[in-house]
């Protein structure tokens, strides 16, 4: 079994694309770049964690992601509430 095939993989994978696309024409430059890192940190962190070899290791990474799930999720709600994401946007969840 890889990474690609884990579940909380490809959510958070899905999750990371559509935050890139909701936020390409984004001109608040600084909040992008942030809120596009913590979005792709996820899927990263769970994929570099699968591929270590102790379980110490992969635990680490997998706690690191579960970080980035909450950075995350603090700036969509941020970009909710100063009008980033359009009324049909504000659905977006972290699963």
């Amino acid at each position: 079994m890889t990474y690609e095939n884990l579940a909380v993989w490809q959510r958070s994978f899905k999750l990371a694309m559509k935050v890139y696309k909701l936020f390409r024409i984004n001109n608040d430059y600084g909040f992008k770049d942030q809120i596009c890192r913590s979005a792709v940190s996820v899927p990263s962190n769970i994929a570099e964690g699968w591929e270590r070899y102790s379980d110490k290791e992969k635990f680490r990474f997998l706690s690191i992601a579960k970080g980035s799930c909450g950075e995350l999720k603090t700036q969509l709600m941020l970009a909710k509430e100063i009008g980033y994401l359009a009324k049909g946007d504000t659905d977006i969840t972290i699963g």
